[in-house]
């Protein structure tokens, strides 16, 4: 079997001794996955600021386990996989900066095990290529510290294929099968459906040759992961149809929609980008997002021409429908949407760059070598620009809500009490309310609701720039911050 046991790469020449100056192959091969992992947690805390205040779904998936602040409306797409994973230091405490070099540290420990799975599939350095490639693009930096579901959907990815990759080739052996269902569950913990997708190739592939293990480890991940968001669409939104319903809803409604040139226009640092209008990004800005799709399939070329084909382009395969859904079944973009495709795309595009500057025989080519190294160190620069930017641009927002929130407590709105309006999740979190939406992708109140909380406890009403008070709102007293009307019910 060209692509079986017998020809994985681990790293160094047959015969060559197992340790060298005392220490073991296999501490050797962790170093650089150890290193990129480390440089990655270092690098998080120089760029993105641990003081970056919260942003809007962050305080949704935070809100729901601390005992500082009300809980937030939790609507049908989101998973509670990101509340539980700040649980340990959000339910005690409200420093934003201990919760971030605290995601930063483990997003560090995520990538390393997440490459590790890897071992013996690939040479250490062409794992430490891989992960240096992913955990250098500006959405992995921006998102690793940050309390989101996406890198560490990308994470369970890496861990599920790689270990699916081990056992499909006879390595580890029921060790192989734990990493699976762990892998598959902590994306289906995180986000349900990006997990079924991630996977749908590995269920092809099992239940083609009939791998009974394999798939009762897919399918047990998943719900094992999953399970709780099952039942929680039964207890709360009627039934899982409905609730998958109402989170397409949410999203605009899944379906043939074209989302490339959306995907393209978040390149620049646009957190979300609905709607999506506007120029596009100096084309220096997403050109690596042009070429990564061709670098990948050199990579797979590569492999497959080297006879070890199984191992590249089954995470390719991955990559394709982890992305499929957010280029073209959804109308808007976010660029954390496709970190699980990035994760997955870096094995044959690291695999793709070491084919590039050496041989099979390990000579290098020098011009080749040259030109990678030019192209990558422009890439880096490119991105780290880019974060520069985001984390600029976010750290005033997050600011603009505090201030706004200090401002609501000058007017004697303080808890408990009630936000209403325009950003009311995000302004309400800051200033330690509740908040509340009469209508749109938030409804959890009604006008008369409202009106009765507001002869028990303070209650003001958000209207952003050009907007209009809602009704119920329309007589209360109107104060100007930053760019926002405030408009403060009368007390009881």
């Amino acid at each position: 079997m060209a692509d079986g046991t017998n020809a994985v790469l681990v790293g160094g020449r047959r015969g060559e001794p197992a340790t060298t100056s005392g220490v073991p192959r296999r501490l050797r091969g962790d170093a650089p996955l150890a290193a990129v992992a480390a440089a990655f947690t270092v690098l998080q805390l120089v760029f993105v600021h641990p003081g970056m205040g919260l942003g809007w779904d962050e305080t949704v998936y935070v809100s729901q386990v601390t005992t500082h602040h009300p809980a937030a409306f939790f609507s049908a797409p989101r998973s509670r996989g990101v509340s539980l994973l700040v649980a340990p230091v959000a339910s005690w405490s409200s420093s934003t900066e201990l919760l971030r070099v605290y995601l930063a540290v483990l997003s560090g420990i995520g990538l390393y095990l997440a490459l590790r799975a890897w071992k013996g599939l690939f040479p250490a350095r062409v794992l430490a290529t891989a992960g240096a490639f992913f955990a250098t693009l500006w959405v992995t930096l921006f998102y690793g510290p940050q309390a989101m579901p996406n890198y560490w959907v990308a994470i369970g990815a890496l861990v599920c294929v790689g270990f699916f990759l081990r056992s499909w080739q006879g390595l580890s052996g029921r060790a192989a099968l734990w990493g699976v269902v762990a892998g598959a569950a902590l994306m289906a913990w995180m986000r349900p459906t990006d997990a079924v997708w991630v996977t749908l190739p590995l269920f092809v592939l099992v239940l083609v040759r009939r791998r009974r293990l394999l798939l009762l480890a897919l399918a047990g991940g998943l719900a094992a992961g999953g399970v709780e968001w099952v039942i929680e669409a039964y207890g709360w939104y009627g039934g899982l149809g409905e609730r998958l319903s109402r989170a397409s809803e949410i999203q605009g409604g899944l379906g043939w929609n074209i989302a490339v040139d959306d995907q393209m226009r978040s390149l620049g640092g646009r957190g979300l980008c609905r709607p999506c209008t506007g120029s596009m990004p100096h084309p220096v800005v997403t050109l690596w997002w042009v070429v990564l799709p061709f670098v990948a399939v050199l990579g797979v070329v590569a492999a497959v021409r080297a006879g070890r084909a199984a191992r590249t382009v089954i995470p390719f395969a991955c990559a394709v429908t982890a992305a499929a859904p957010y280029l073209f079944m959804i109308g808007y973009a976010a660029p954390r949407f496709l970190q699980p495709a990035y994760a997955l795309l870096a094995v044959p595009v690291a695999g793709a760059l070491w084919h590039l500057v050496r041989t099979e025989r390990g000579r290098w080519r020098p011009v080749a070598a040259t030109a990678v190294a030019l192209a990558v160190a422009g890439h880096l620069t490119v991105q780290l620009a880019v974060l520069e930017g985001t984390v600029d641009r976010n750290v005033a927002s997050r600011q603009d809500w505090a201030r706004v929130a200090d401002e609501l407590h000058r007017l004697g709105v303080r808890p408990p009490c009630l936000i209403t309006g325009h950003e009311s999740i995000p302004i309400g979190y800051y200033t330690g309310c509740s908040s509340g939406a009469t209508s749109g992708n938030n409804e959890n109140i009604t006008a008369g609701e409202i009106l009765e909380t507001a002869r028990r406890i303070p209650v003001a009403d958000v209207t952003g720039p050009g907007g209009t008070p809602p009704r119920y709102a329309r007589d209360w007293t109107p104060h100007r911050i930053t760019d926002l009307t405030i408009r403060v019910a009368p007390p009881g």
